[in-house]
């Protein structure tokens, strides 16, 4: 089975602009596509998992989104990033269609997607993201965890609700660098 790094967008890789609709207004947090380039010389699967509410809500659409998307993964390999795969979740329980699912994280509907389509060992994998709600889906998963500072930094909510972190890091760089490669360097 593979390995994997599941890592959120907004507020991780780029900054957080509160519902990100237009493709032009990607900007990378400094050291994330170096970070991602990393990951991949790392062996690890490289897939983005992020909560998009903004859809229920009716701030977006799909096709804004894909098109975010699109750029987010065209910028990262002009840096030589490679990323195998973006899963999002476009639902809300309390807007839109009110869908309770289990790929809005703290759920592991993606998570599980991967293990699906790439063979992916979850409770081999990391999962990094700047929210309680990122830390918690990957404890859910079994994973190894990592909260970033950069975005909403939410140690304290994490602390409080007695979630488990497995790193805090600076932001993603500090994440690859110091805890993921090590991880990987001390099992081989």
């Amino acid at each position: 089975m593979t390995r994997a790094i599941f890592i959120d967008r907004d507020g991780t890789i780029n900054i957080d602009k509160d519902y990100l609709t237009e493709p032009e207004g990607v900007e990378f947090i400094k050291g994330s596509p170096e970070a991602i380039k990393l990951a991949n010389e790392l062996g690890l699967r490289v897939i983005i998992i992020s909560n998009q509410s903004g859809v229920a809500r009716g701030i977006m659409t799909l096709a804004q989104v894909d098109a975010v998307n699109s750029r987010l993964v065209d910028m990262l390999g002009e840096k030589g990033a490679k990323v195998d795969a973006i899963y999002y979740c476009p639902h809300h329980p309390e807007y839109g269609d009110r869908i309770e699912c289990s790929c809005r994280k703290p759920g592991i509907g993606m998570l599980l997607r991967a293990r699906y389509e790439f063979g992916v060992d979850l409770s081999r994998s990391f999962v990094v993201g700047d929210k309680w709600s990122d830390v918690k889906c990957g404890e859910n998963a079994g994973s190894l965890t990592s909260l970033v500072r950069t975005g909403y930094d939410d140690y304290q909510r994490c602390i409080d609700a007695g979630i488990k972190i497995d790193y805090l890091a600076d932001d993603l760089f500090d994440t690859v660098t110091n805890f993921v490669r090590k991880k990987i360097e001390t099992e081989s």
